[in-house]
């Protein structure tokens, strides 16, 4: 008989990654402000930096045209234990779906390269780089454009405050801007990706759960972290939920609670009717609050569309960690990839929903079950590289 298969928060709570952590030296969580070791196995040089005030950059919406999509193999059995097969099948299966409409870049270290490339095949492109782990939209540059062109983001990833091996992860952001040559940016604070969701318009959305915590940005104050957030993302408007601290390995991203699906149109994750009271369901009750209470960066009243959560006593394999929400979907071009639970109802309710919210874009569905039980889902899994302006795709 298998023995429970872990996941990244039943990790956190049992302690084992912190444990893992000290054995590997961990990363500094100072907030960035100090410049880490140069990259090991890129191209040579570092890429050119480049000053946030002075670019005019700012974050385009994820419906925009794309480049490239970026994910990464997971490297570590300490992690995911006897579900890192399972795990490295979505990923493959998920790189593939992505590969029908746009470039896929795939980042594995050097000694697991050649079975990420059998496992992906001919339609995804392996780069080897060194990393820990899959979550690509954490540890990667978040993609900022501007009258110079294209620039990322570094967010200083520091294992979600300590909570998981990093040392690799760390550097993902710095070593891919290196490999591509485009400037980086490094932030003034600490955090990741899936903690922030932007329209494109000049609005953002964010919990302060993983943002104003001490395991990221000790001593920083939100209007702080605010003023950072909008120099660095090119943003005049954020609207803040209070997220849940402590309760899983992200501190509650904003990925997978809320998303634009449109300037004006928040698509929001929502328990089941039925569904018992805890803190998962007060965030979600709370941030409809706020969302009926705001208006975005051009003064619009929010349209908010439920996504209602699939029922976890039908989907095999399900623990109580599984993240089961289909929020945390991707839109690439021409395209959007969406989550295959195996709650047939709602899986093809979801579908229908998010495909209604996003008009001429073909709906693929996914199955991610291995890495739902790791607490993440495919928007987690991935990161765009925007098309810089004057560009193509």
């Amino acid at each position: 008989m298998a023995h429970p298969r872990p996941s990244r928060r039943s990790l956190l709570r049992s302690g084992a990654v912190l444990a893992a952590l000290a054995l590997t030296g961990g990363c500094s969580s100072d907030g960035g402000g100090e410049e880490r070791p140069g990259p090991s196995g890129t191209a040579s040089g570092a890429a050119p930096s480049a000053s946030p005030s002075a670019g005019g950059w700012a974050m385009p919406a994820e419906s925009g045209p794309h480049t490239r999509t970026f994910m990464a193999w997971p490297a570590l059995e300490e992690v995911w234990g006897d579900q890192l097969p399972g795990v490295r099948q979505d990923i493959a299966g998920l790189a593939r779906a992505i590969a029908g409409f746009e470039p896929v870049v795939l980042l594995a270290r050097p000694d697991q390269a050649a079975q990420a490339r059998q496992a992906c095949g001919s339609s995804v492109e392996v780069l080897e780089l060194e990393v820990d782990d899959l979550w690509a939209r954490d540890t990667g540059p978040t993609f900022v454009t501007g009258p110079q062109g294209l620039a990322g983001v570094d967010f200083n990833f520091n294992g979600w405050g300590g909570k998981q091996t990093h040392a690799n992860d760390a550097l993902v952001a710095r070593n891919l801007l290196d490999h591509y040559r485009i400037p980086r940016i490094q932030a003034p604070i600490t955090g990741e990706g899936g903690g922030i969701e932007v329209d494109g318009e000049g609005t953002l959305m964010a919990t302060e759960s993983s943002w104003v915590n001490g395991n990221r940005n000790p001593g920083t104050s939100r209007d702080r972290i605010e003023a950072s957030l909008r120099e660095l993302l090119g943003v005049s408007k954020v609207i803040w939920f209070q997220g849940v601290a402590g309760q899983d390995i992200t501190d509650c991203h904003v990925d997978a609670l809320a998303r634009f699906a449109e300037p004006g149109t928040v698509v929001l994750h929502r328990p089941a009717a039925d569904a018992p009271a805890d803190v998962w369901t007060t965030a979600s009750a709370q941030a409809l609050q706020v969302l009926r209470t705001q208006t975005d960066a051009r003064g619009r009243t929010l349209r908010v569309v439920d996504l209602p959560e699939p029922d976890i006593g039908r989907i095999p394999g399900a623990g109580k960690d599984f993240l089961a929400t289909y929020v945390n979907y991707y839109v690439c071009n021409g395209g959007v990839i969406v989550p295959r639970f195996g709650d047939q109802a709602t899986d093809d309710s979801a579908a229908g929903i998010i495909g209604d919210l996003h008009p001429g874009r073909k709906v693929t569905q996914v199955d991610i079950n291995h890495i739902a039980s790791g607490g993440g889902g495919i928007h987690c899994a991935t990161q765009q590289q925007p098309v810089a302006p004057g560009a193509t795709p």
